[in-house]
């Protein structure tokens, strides 16, 4: 359910015919941005609010690249219709910061070099963030396994792992 105040910014505003007009907070900021109604979470996202931390890696949902936050959930962007996220709040890669110092996760995978080309770094940290926080992830595995949507095409998963398991610990 939306919030009043989202409601309000969505209805304020007469949109061109055909376009919908979305409001939703990215980042703790709301925002507003008349689409066409079949443009992806992803492409609102990258192209009408210069976020572009969030990749676009396949298009297609198979690699993991564009997986943001949707009210505490992770979501594939390139397979959410940005209109669906009306009234919601989105967390994007450049969202999960404290200002300047770093989320545990992306500290972790500094500390493990988690990546190597980068590409898919923003979508592994999205999904490790949740990864650690909704799950009782006990093993190797178990751990691969809530991670398994996510591709990296450098194959550093034995570091991603690594830095998963450090966040979960809560080493620093």
């Amino acid at each position: 359910m939306a919030s009043p105040a989202v409601e309000a910014i969505a209805a304020a505003e007469a949109t061109e015919p055909g376009l919908v007009q979305v409001a939703f907070k990215v980042n703790g900021e709301l925002k507003k941005v008349s689409i066409d109604p079949r443009v992806t979470l992803l492409d609102a996202l990258r192209e009408r609010l210069q976020l572009t931390g969030t990749k676009k890696g396949c298009d297609r949902g198979q690699c993991g690249a564009c997986t943001v936050h949707v009210d505490d959930r992770r979501v594939l962007s390139c397979l959410t219709l940005a209109a669906t996220v009306q009234g919601k709040e989105v967390t994007t890669i450049e969202g999960i910061a404290d200002g300047d110092d770093l989320h545990p996760v992306q500290r972790a995978f500094i500390d493990h070099d988690g990546f190597q080309c980068g590409f898919c770094t923003s979508g592994q940290i999205m999904s490790a963030v949740k990864v650690v926080e909704e799950r009782d992830l006990r093993t190797d595995d178990q751990i691969r396994e809530a991670m398994s949507g996510n591709i990296c095409r450098c194959g550093a998963y034995p570091n991603i792992l690594d830095a998963i398991k450090q966040a979960k610990a809560g080493d620093r």
